[in-house]
Order: structure tokens, then sequence, then C-alpha cells
């Protein structure tokens, strides 16, 4: 048995002709879901990027516990999980982040890894000195644009790059038997750089400045006419998404991997553009449909089952469906669920799931409504950091940061192990001038209000969420604190 994942980053479910869209270019997310399950209710769990990625090893929600960061000693890993019992792994990846601090300990869970170079603000190429930067709209910084000289062609792009390296693994090792391949490319994350070949199909000419970058923030009233540009290059860059995945399917096609191979195509999580008028994935605002309802396809050779599928499914799924198609037991601290009868008979796995980010909301939905809770606390108090792996995206903890660090007792998935509990200083983030966090309570109705538009006011709805909440903190062993910081302690009290 043989498994391939092909992996994006910030892939936005409504803007693939799968999801129904109508004017972007993805003819192979279309030969994809002709092929395989495609799902219709797959939720995130942990934000954005590392915890995400954290969540596909681990099978568990991470973000109750800790902010961004590496993996944990302690963590159940996939990719080891089949290496420790005689199945190769493979990382093939341009997400620069697997190479910073807090994303340094995931690479070599596998058997081997390949590191393609030059994504973003990825510490490649050399410049001493000043770089003259382009009058611009949103973000423009030196690195990328030195990146971007020595990646000027479509065959020098880090995503090409990535895929050729997925094409060279297939032929060589497409006889062979018991691997798992992950693909993984930085796109379709910011900033949208393309080649103008790839542009040009959307946006024949454009005259503003140069803006390919959004940033974490409200559409300002000056970019609002540059909307429509940011879309295009967004669309553009995803028509590059799409060929490469029309690689990995020719492959499958040359060399009838369809008959032992299964193949994941998935997300970590959604990009604002321009909707509810925000861009991104900001820590300040509400994580809507277009953030948290990600794409989901997987083709599965013992069903070979293909269609539409509205069973709730989470990322933390992946993990625990890998291991058992290999026939390997599911480890007792994996929250997930195994897809395969799921993607055979749509057999439901569960019936609401949790997302969020460390120190934000705590959202909840059941696939019909989606409850998002507000911290009780306006100060978001209180709140910790649990690791052993004290580091942030790219740098170590401050030692300041450590000064009133505490140890904590074990929780039930750390193997017995007592963790650091610090202080979270990246809260500060959340907050505005007044120490005071910006978010609301809301509850939608998906069904009849799929762009969340209109918050609705249902008490008993709420109360059910809120209890739904406490409950899958408590399954997932959440810190003590974390009820009183969302107010919660009631409910936790009925859950005991």
């Amino acid at each position: 048995m043989k498994a391939i994942m092909v992996m994006y980053d910030s892939l936005n479910r409504h803007m693939l002709s799968p999801y129904g869209c109508d004017w972007t270019q993805t003819p192979n997310f279309k030969r994809l879901a002709d092929r395989c399950v495609t799902f219709d209710k797959c939720y995130v769990g942990s934000l954005p990027c590392m915890p995400a990625r954290r969540e596909i090893h681990t099978g568990r929600y991470n973000f109750l516990h800790r902010s961004w960061g590496p993996m944990e000693p302690y963590d159940d890993s996939m990719p080891e999980i089949l290496k420790k019992n005689g199945i190769y792994s493979h990382l093939i990846s341009d997400h620069y982040h697997y190479w910073e601090d807090g994303g340094c300990t995931y690479h070599n869970r596998y058997s081997s890894w390949e590191n393609v170079r030059g994504q973003e603000g990825d510490h490649w190429k050399a410049c001493v000195g000043e770089k003259e930067l382009p009058p611009h709209l949103g973000e423009c910084i030196k690195q990328d644009m030195v990146n971007r000289e020595y990646a000027d062609t479509v065959e020098k792009m880090a995503q090409t790059q990535t895929f050729q390296a997925g094409m060279e693994f297939l032929d060589r090792n497409h006889e062979s038997d018991n691997w798992f391949l992950q693909v993984e490319t930085f796109d379709p994350h910011e900033p949208f750089y393309v080649q103008d070949e790839d542009l040009m199909g959307f946006e024949p000419e454009y005259d503003g400045p140069f803006f390919d970058w959004p940033g974490y923030h409200p559409v300002t009233e000056e970019e609002k006419p540059y909307v429509r540009h940011v879309r295009n290059k967004y669309a553009a860059l995803l028509r590059m998404c799409d060929r490469s995945l029309g690689r990995i399917l020719d492959k499958m096609d040359e060399y009838n991997l369809w008959e032992d191979t299964m193949l994941i195509v998935n997300t970590d999580h959604g990009f604002m553009l321009g909707e509810h008028d925000w861009w991104a994935k900001s820590n300040h605002i509400n994580y809507y449909e277009e953030i948290v309802h990600t794409p989901l396809f997987i083709y599965d050779p013992r069903s070979r089952a293909a269609g539409r599928c509205d069973c709730l499914v989470q990322t933390i799924d992946l993990a625990p469906t890998v291991l058992d198609f290999f026939g390997l037991p599911v480890p007792d601290d994996m929250l997930g669920h195994p897809l395969g009868d799921t993607i055979a008979e749509g057999k439901p796995v569960r019936s609401t799931c949790l997302y969020g980010t460390c120190g934000s909301q705590i959202s909840c939905t059941d696939g019909h409504y989606a409850y998002i809770l507000a911290p009780a606390d306006k100060n978001n108090n209180p709140l910790y950091n649990y690791t052993l792996m004290p580091t942030h995206m790219r740098s170590m903890f401050p030692t300041q940061e450590l000064q009133e660090l505490e140890l904590s007792e074990p929780f039930s998935f750390t193997k017995g192990c007592r963790l650091l509990k610090i202080k979270n200083q990246e809260k500060k983030e959340y907050l505005d001038e007044n120490g005071e966090h910006p978010y609301e309570t809301l509850l939608f109705d998906l069904e009849k209000d799929p762009g969340e538009l209109s918050p609705i006011s249902d008490p008993a709805l709420e109360a059910y969420f809120r209890k739904e909440i406490a409950r899958l903190m408590k399954e997932n062993d959440a810190p003590a604190e974390q009820y009183e910081r969302m107010g919660l302690l009631e409910e936790a009290k009925e859950i005991q």
C-alpha cells in the first residue's frame, strides 16, 4: 500500500470549481473530484500554519495548550510511526516555516526530506546593504524581493521545483511498496507572486501600484479599488497550483497508482480576500467560513468511492486515516478518526468540532450552525503556553519571558511529562490600545446564511454549543484556566 498527500497553504474552497466557483481556472481539481470523495464539511482545528501541521502529525488539537511551535517530545507523529513500522515516509516542501525555530522538529520525523528554497521571506539569497523596493500597497520586504530575482520563470519557482521533486520520487519508487509521500507547497499563501503568463488570463492590463501581499488588517478605503487585483493574483497562483496537481494526477494515471495508492489533497486553512472587509487570517477578526471551512479530497483504493460527503471531518482525522490505511493501530492520544468508512459509505465520525488559535476565540460547529465564543475576560486572562520546546515562530522564547515559568502537572497526552507553564505573551497581539480583546460572541445559521453576514440570537442553541465546547475541551484535557478565560466554569462542572 502507498499514500500521497498533496498539501497547499491557504487554499480557499470557495475559489475551486468543485466547490462551485465559476471564474477561476481549476480543471485538475475538477478532474480530482471526479475520481475521489469531495468533503463538503471539512473544518480546521488548530490555526494557523504550524499548529495545523502539528495536527496532521498528532491527530489532536493543540491550540488550547500551545501557540505556534514545534513538535514536542511527547507528541505522536504519524510520519514517524510509519517510519518505525517499516513504511517509508518522505517530505518534499518549500514551506520555509518548517526550517525556522518554531517548526524545527517536523522534518526529521520522516524517513527522508527535501527542502526547496525561496518562498516569501525565506532567508535564502544574500543581498548585503539596501535594496530599493517598488512603491506598493500592502506588504513588501527586502528578502522576498531578493528571492524573486532567482525565481523569475515558472520553471524556477519553488512550487514548480517542489512538484518536480515529487515527480522524481514517483518515477523512482512507484514500483516499491509501503511508502508515504507528502508533497507540500507554500502556495497559494501570500504573497501572490506569479509570472505574467499566469496572470494574463485574469487581468490583461493593470496600471495600479504594486500589490500582491495584503496585510493582516481591514481592507482600507485606499485599497478597496484594488481588491479585484489581489483576487486576480490569487486566482493566477491558484491556476499554477492546479497545474501542479495535474502533474500528480498524470503520474497516478501513468503508473496506475489508483490500484493501491491513497491520495489526499488538503490545506491548513483558507484566506480572506476582502470578504467581510478583511484581508488574510488576522487574529483580530472572527474566524469566518472563508478561513476555517476548507477543501478536502480523498481517494481510497480500498473502496474507490467517488462523490460528495457531507459528514463533519477535520484536520485531526488525517493522521488516523493514514495509519488505518496502512493497517497500523491509532494511538490513544489521537482524537481524530479514521475516515475509511466515511469515504466508503458516508459513516459520520462526529457531531460537532472545535477550531481556533491559541489565545483568541474558541469556536464550535455542527456543520449547520457556527458558534464563535469570545473570551469572557476582556483582558484575555488567564492564558499560558505549555511546552518543553519554548520557541516562537522565528525565535526562541526570550529569557525575560521565562523568568516566571512554572512546572505543570502532566496532561493525559504528555506521556507522564511535566511541562513548562509560561505566561502567554503573544496574546498582546490580540489586544487593543486599552489592553482588551476585540472579539464578539456570534452565532450563525450556515445553511440560511453561508456568508455569515447576519448573526442570529437563539439562547437554547448558544447554551448547547457552550456545553459542547466545554465537553470537547474536557476530551482534549484543556488546561483548567481555559474554562475561566472563556467563562465556561459552570459548563465544565456539569460534565465532571
